[in-house]
């Protein structure tokens, strides 16, 4: 829930469609409290030292998120490797070929997409997070 606040709070400050001066604390409260973040989370970063999103070179900039995108992505290819079983060669032959081999050389969802036949999907992190039950496994995966 931290990285989801600190997301959350992120794109709030980078949204802003005027210039104005705002108190950062109150700004961050009413931010927070529309997430309905509870007080026993407390925020990793407050915004007057967020040097994530307001750090030299212009840190983030509204891309926070990008740390829980990459969890979506590893739970979802790492359910590829569950589903076929976690030393199925052609799993593992595609995820090099697919994804680590073509590195950068096209855009990013195309080069998922060839490996796992569809985009991401969050259900393997929630599983893994424990929010949902895990569904049972296919045949010949294991789990």
């Amino acid at each position: 829930m931290e990285y989801a606040a600190a997301a959350y709070l992120d794109m709030n400050w980078h949204t802003l469609t005027e210039p104005k001066l705002e108190d950062a604390t109150a700004f961050e409260k009413a931010s927070l409290a529309k997430i309905g973040l509870i007080p026993e989370i407390v925020s990793r970063y407050r915004s007057p030292y967020f040097q994530h999103i307001f750090g030299p070179g212009g840190g983030y900039s509204a891309g926070y998120y990008s740390y829980l995108w990459s969890e979506v992505l590893d739970a979802d290819a790492f359910e590829a490797f569950r589903e076929k079983g976690i030393f199925d060669k052609a799993t593992a032959t595609s995820f090099r070929k697919n994804i680590l081999e073509k590195g950068g050389t096209a855009e990013a969802m195309s080069l998922y997409k060839a490996f796992r036949g569809r985009e991401p999907s969050v259900q393997p992190l929630l599983v893994r997070r424990g929010l949902v039950p895990a569904a049972a496994p296919a045949p010949g995966g294991t789990r």
